[in-house]
């Protein structure tokens, strides 16, 4: 104990998506926000792209900036060390490597807003919705974890 409080334990997190393009990387921004005293970060894809423009804008809408943030393939020592790894689409979570067993899995299925259909204000709007349901589950995941 230090100045009379508890440390609290960091939690290592991955979010795991196909592109790590726009779902992974905004539940890496929400994490970040909420869980900035008890949560150490990551996302990463089966292969790397680039972060969607778009999902940088809606995040953008939500008071976060995710733009200096980078798509990244799955590093192998960073699922080893994690203590959660939670897929957002099917095929993350079923080309997620082996991981030791005291990694924890989670899986929340998500639909891709980069292929949404439609005007621009439509796909926007699926961004916007796909952003809103991984700001909620972010911290859900975190009262969780801190209960």
């Amino acid at each position: 104990m230090e100045n009379g409080k508890a440390h609290k334990s960091i939690i290592k997190v991955v979010f795991l998506c196909t592109g790590n393009s726009s779902r992974s990387q905004m539940a890496e921004g929400f994490a970040r926000h909420f869980g900035r005293d008890c949560l150490e970060v990551y996302s990463a894809g089966i292969s790397s792209t680039s972060v969607n423009p778009r999902a940088i804008t809606v995040m953008e809408e939500a008071g976060l900036d995710i733009s200096s943030q980078s798509s990244k393939a799955i590093a192998k020592d960073i699922l080893e060390n994690a203590d959660f790894i939670i897929t957002l689409c099917g095929d993350a979570r079923e080309s997620c490597p082996v991981v030791p067993g005291r990694v924890q899995k989670r899986h929340w299925p998500l639909e891709d807003p980069a292929r949404a259909e439609g005007t621009e204000a439509e796909i926007m709007a699926k961004f916007r919705e796909v952003r809103d349901q991984i700001s909620k589950l972010v911290q859900d995941f975190i009262a969780e974890i801190s209960a």
